[in-house]
């Protein structure tokens, strides 16, 4: 049977790869949609630098899992002077990159509660006009720069969406390694197991294709070895890059699969316990892992490739990696009782992500 892979992003890897940029917007206006950290980290005033006059603002509020009470004042803001930019560059993790693919995103009137309406609708829908997105990620595990898909929070309501155009595939990615070198310990690991999470939820997707599963494997093997280095060793320039490019390419992956049950159930952790997103995909995995093998012949062909060894090693090797890199593995860990546990899971495998996951029987027998 005939497979697909696609994906538009014109990808700068490497180090000093940020020089680039330049070239890249060839002479449009630019708003920049970052991190409030960036600024006293120096690299706001490096983007001054390499832009020049063609730097329009700078949206440097940005919040972890961006949430539709703090994006409506700057989208509306963005879209009442919507001739300031043609393009938005995303500098940042995930929520930098998924504000900036909202706010590209624009209405008729301009108001961020069409774009909700369009969202809560949860219909495909044409945008009235969009804006040109590059993204600059600092942190190796989002994907988002190389995906169309932001997560879009609605706290108050307990609720989440998922915006997906065809817009919203960045044109081009500048991932930068040096970028990355300030990161703490805690969020390079949390966003290293997000890029692990990527990476396996491709390869137990109905989704998945050969090409996905090349780069889900390779991303695997990466991350395995170098996490737990690169944890004590966060200055290694080498380390970095391997992360980097390890996230890429569980980005890569997941870009023509999305993802499946982990993340399904990541969303109620972290409405529901705050757990940081990166956390709260993966510790699970162990669990989902045992689900997945034996559920497709050529789906346990690629977890095998992936672990190089049986079903049962795997799960105690993903389990000990885990345990390793200090995330624990239970739901009772986090004050889920099992009742809960059993529940969550049944409601995430008949979720739109759930649904992706090949064992979605097993998970419901499990639950």
């Amino acid at each position: 049977m005939a497979q697909q892979f696609f994906n538009p992003v014109a990808t700068h890897f490497g180090p000093g790869s940020l020089e680039e940029l330049p070239r890249i917007v060839n002479g449009a206006k630019v708003v920049v949609v970052t991190f409030p950290e960036a600024r006293s980290l120096g690299l706001v005033t490096k983007l001054e630098s390499l832009l020049g006059d063609q730097l329009a603002y700078v949206i440097e509020n940005v919040q972890p899992n961006p949430d539709v009470s703090h994006l409506a004042e700057i989208y509306n803001r963005f879209w009442r002077d919507e001739h300031a930019c043609d393009v938005v560059v995303a500098l940042g993790g995930g929520s930098a990159i998924d504000t900036a693919k909202a706010l590209i995103v624009g209405t008729e009137g301009g108001s961020f509660d069409e774009l909700l309406a369009l969202l809560a609708d949860g219909k495909p829908f044409t945008p009235n006009k969009a804006k040109t997105l590059i993204a600059i990620p600092t942190t190796a595990g989002t994907g988002s720069e190389v995906t169309p898909w932001a997560t879009i929070w609605d706290s108050a309501k307990q609720k989440k969406y998922s915006l997906h155009l065809d817009c919203t595939w960045p044109k081009a990615a500048i991932v930068d390694p040096e970028l990355m070198l300030t990161l703490p310990k805690s969020i390079t690991i949390s966003t290293g197991l997000d890029a692990l999470s990527h990476a396996l939820e491709s390869i137990w997707n109905v989704n998945a294709n050969p090409v996905s599963d090349v780069f889900a494997i390779g991303a695997i093997h990466d991350i395995m070895t170098c996490l737990p280095l690169l944890a004590c060793e966060l200055d290694n320039k080498a380390l970095r890059s391997s992360m980097a490019l390890a996230a890429m390419k569980a980005g890569l992956a997941f870009s023509n699969t999305k993802t499946a049950l982990a993340h399904s159930i990541s969303y109620e952790m972290t409405l529901r316990y705050g757990l940081p997103h990166g956390i709260a995909c993966s510790f699970t995995l162990p669990l989902v892992l045992g689900m997945a093998w034996g559920e497709h012949p050529e789906r346990d062909i690629a977890l095998q490739r992936a672990f190089n060894t049986d079903r049962k090693t795997a799960i105690e090797r993903l389990r000990a990696f885990l345990h390793q890199l200090e995330v624990r593995t239970e739901f009772s860990d986090y004050g889920v009782s099992a009742q809960e546990a059993q529940e969550m899971i049944r409601h995430a495998s008949q979720g739109a992500r759930g649904k992706n996951f090949i064992g979605t029987k097993a998970a419901v027998a499990l639950s």
